[in-house]
């Protein structure tokens, strides 16, 4: 199983590398360290270290030499990082030994993580004050470049990170690089680091070579291939897709490795291993449910309508996927919340390229979006009213179930079919009474087969308190505004459910 890590961690260590000038040790020495038992012991993490600096040699060599064929290096504004960082590598990696076991500092993976969302938000780096390539540096760019320099040198020698996160902020905050050629310039000094600290590590514990060398070859072999890989795809890209991959790519891995880094403390939080898993196992049930209906609607004519209501199928049985695998309502409510926070930043990304229009049909502008939002917003709510505050996981899972399918019918048959319009005030002819008829039945069914199958109630209870929901939930459907009944009926749905259950 050790052999499994050793090639993730490769591959992980490449694409960083070639995609965002990434140094090999952030992602490699956790997951060495972590995840494989003959790296544990006084030395372990030094071996990794070095193992990982050995990966990055090659795997920055072939990353600067794609670069360069692309014109996207600029030693005239890098040579002082480049001078600065050489002289104090070697010491750094001395000083390193004699402190013993040190593990990949914390900090290096939050600059990670940060740096991948802050290029999810804000994917084109393209500034008003960009440098010219080969522009010289100015009085405040020396100073800049002297003070980063001598420290990330250190820390390069000392940690083993190569320096590569905190060089890609300083070229692109400090000394107005473009992505690219901030990538460019960092794997050109990485390079040089890394064979400087790699040697160090390997003269001053000479025993890496005798006890790892095969470790070491394979890691090396799969991160250069990984990094010449990724390089080549983002020198062949724009700048705004090579941000857009560079932001996922630090954010998966900086989340990745602070988990691993705080395992130890992670595991001893019972309710954050209940929300891992809980997000886990959600996952394992949406990425199939994408991988269906993409090529639906890519590859076939389904109405645009009937797309959106398997959209929200598969969003609303999310629900119910999170009720029978939460170990408790805390869990479940903090999973909703997360998949909020994560899906409404990528969709608002998405919303401006081309194919997201043809991918989703919107009622206005951003109208996905919200509703992803209102819904799983909504999710949490009425887990923490209902589990959380009643005790009451049926009425929760009854009021969601309901009313997901109860809409989808009412769309399914309303469209299509709906001949005679609901023409009192409220509705005003927006919708049908067949699509009405549809919810009432089709909620009505629903809850009969779930308060008698899954929770058990008695026949009378579940037909009386079925029949009340489904009315009154097809009553504030026919009443509410198109995006707001993604609140407002599972909101009486549930009132009514806590109030006869």
């Amino acid at each position: 199983m050790e052999w499994f890590w050793y090639v993730i961690a490769s591959l992980g260590a490449g694409i960083g590398t070639g995609l965002a000038g990434l140094s090999a040790a952030t992602v490699m020495v956790p997951i060495l360290i972590v995840l494989c038992p003959s790296f544990s012991g006084t030395t372990g993490a030094y071996q990794a270290t070095a193992i990982a600096l050995a990966s990055d040699i090659l795997g920055s060599a072939v990353t600067t030499y794609t670069y360069a064929k692309h014109k996207n290096i600029d030693l005239k504004r890098g040579w002082i990082m480049l001078v600065c960082i050489l002289a104090m590598c070697t010491a750094g990696s001395y000083v390193a030994f004699i402190a013993g076991n040190v593990v990949l500092g914390s900090f290096t993976l939050f600059l990670t993580f940060f740096i991948g969302i802050r290029f999810l938000v804000r994917p084109d780096t393209s500034r008003k004050d960009q440098a010219a390539k080969g522009e010289k540096l100015n009085v405040k760019g020396i100073v800049i470049s002297l003070f980063f320099g001598l420290t990330i040198g250190f820390g390069a020698g000392f940690v083993g990170t190569g320096g590569g996160m905190m060089m890609l902020v300083v070229f692109t905050a400090f000394l107005g690089m473009e992505l690219k050629t901030a990538v460019g310039t960092s794997t050109f000094i990485m390079t040089f680091t890394a064979l400087i600290a790699s040697v160090s590590h390997i003269l001053i514990h000479p025993a890496i070579i005798l006890e790892k060398w095969n470790v070491m070859l394979l890691c090396i072999i799969v991160a250069t291939a990984a990094s010449l890989l990724s390089a080549r795809f983002a020198n062949r890209v724009s700048n705004r897709t090579v941000g857009l991959a560079t932001g996922v790519v630090l954010t998966i891995l900086g989340g990745s490795m602070l988990l691993l880094h705080f395992w130890p403390q992670i595991s001893q939080t019972p309710l954050v291993l209940q929300t891992l898993q809980c997000l886990g196992r959600l996952a394992l049930y949406i990425i199939p449910c994408v991988v269906i209906l993409l090529p639906i609607r890519v590859f076939t004519k389904v109405p645009s309508f009937v797309f959106r209501k398997l959209l929200h199928i598969v969003a609303f049985t999310c629900f119910t996927v999170m009720i029978l695998n939460a170990a408790n309502w805390q869990s479940a409510a903090l999973t909703s919340l997360i998949v909020a926070a994560i899906a409404y930043p990528l969709l608002s990304m998405a919303e401006k390229k081309s194919w997201y229009g043809r991918l989703f049909v919107q009622k206005s502008p951003g109208e996905i979006k919200r509703s992803l939002l209102m819904l799983f917003f909504m999710f949490a709510a009425v887990i923490a009213v209902s589990w959380g505050l009643f005790k009451n996981p049926n009425a929760a899972a009854a009021a969601i179930l309901m009313w997901g399918v109860g809409d989808a019918a009412a769309a399914l048959v309303g469209i299509p079919f709906g001949k005679h319009k609901v023409m009192f005030k409220p509705v005003n002819g927006r919708k049908s009474w067949e699509g009405s008829g549809a919810m009432l039945a089709v909620s009505f069914v629903t809850g009969i087969l779930l308060f008698t199958l899954r929770c058990g109630y008695g026949t009378g209870l579940s037909f009386a308190c079925a029949l009340v929901m489904a009315a009154a939930g097809t009553f504030v459907e026919l009443i509410s505004g198109s995006e707001w009944d993604t609140v407002t009926v599972p909101a009486v749905m549930l009132v009514i459910a806590l109030l006869m259950l």
